[in-house]
């Protein structure tokens, strides 16, 4: 009856610690797919507020040069969002092709 008691407790331990393995591997996958998220979102803010900054900062030196009021720098700016949505969109296809691929 020991080595009942004993096999038992071994195989309650052991069904325990499989538990606990795949309970920490369950909750650490949401957080690095949060982490993911975030991180896409940080980078596809930056990739449109980088065209945009960057499209009104050449728009007020070609007005600054030429002495517009503001015609280059609403130009470039339309220009620039354009770019960093296109930055985006290539984002977001690069990252459907390897979703696809795996």
């Amino acid at each position: 009856m020991t080595e009942d008691k004993a096999s038992f407790d071994q195989r309650l331990r052991a069904a325990r610690e499989r538990s606990a393995g795949k309970s920490v591997e369950q909750e650490a996958q949401p957080d690095r797919q949060d982490k993911n998220l975030l991180s896409l979102a940080a980078r596809a803010g930056s990739e449109m507020l980088g065209g945009l900054v960057a499209g009104v900062l050449i728009g007020w030196g070609v007005d600054h040069v030429f002495h517009f009021r503001a015609l280059f720098m609403v130009i470039f700016a339309l220009l620039g969002g354009c770019a960093g949505i296109l930055n985006v969109w290539r984002l977001m296809k690069s990252l459907e092709e390897e979703k696809q691929e795996s």
